[in-house]
């Protein structure tokens, strides 16, 4: 069983394993994370000195053979505390394609609504990480018309903006229960 608990700083060193590939850390980092690979170091800089912060969660997905995923979720500075960002989502390569991302969303989602008390949760997924943009739409989430451009890679990458309202997601969990 999937479960959801707040990044832990030891989370770090098996979260970075989970990238091989150039391409791979940019799908899941936009470079935010600055050059690959990214070290343990730079990922807990992006995550702490925000632990005290009521706007920003990283959360770590785990289950009964240790971690499966990782993901933040936060409020941007310009925007109000209703709406809440999904960022740096990346699941276990070894358990990629067995619905563990979509669980992992869907306990975020649970999170940003019931707990946290959003009313849209929104994120980016590139247009060459198929397998993401399907997940997070089987979700509910829907393009919301915002793309922008990366230059990563040698190459222009179009991040595609998706978003999911509150009352969405009531209503595709009705659609299952």
């Amino acid at each position: 069983m999937l479960r959801l608990r707040p990044f832990r700083k030891n989370d770090a060193k098996t979260i970075i394993t989970w990238t091989n590939k150039k391409e791979e850390f940019y799908k899941w980092s936009a470079g935010i994370l600055g050059e690959y690979p990214v070290t343990e170091k730079r990922l807990l800089e992006a995550t702490s000195g925000r632990e005290d912060n009521d706007r920003y969660f990283p959360f770590t997905a785990f289950d009964e053979n240790g971690l499966v995923g990782f993901f933040t979720a936060r409020v941007r500075p310009e925007e109000d505390d209703k709406k809440l960002r999904f960022g740096y989502v990346i699941v276990n390569p070894s358990k990629r394609g067995t619905g563990y991302g979509k669980q992992m969303i869907t306990l975020g989602l649970k999170f940003a609504f019931e707990i946290y008390g959003a009313d849209s949760v929104s994120l980016g997924v590139f247009e060459n990480n198929k397998q993401a943009y399907y997940c997070y739409k089987s979700v509910g989430f829907e393009e919301n018309g915002v793309r922008e451009e990366y230059n990563l890679c040698g190459e222009t990458w179009i991040d595609i903006d998706l978003e999911i309202k509150k009352e969405t997601y009531y209503a595709k969990e009705k659609q299952h229960h």
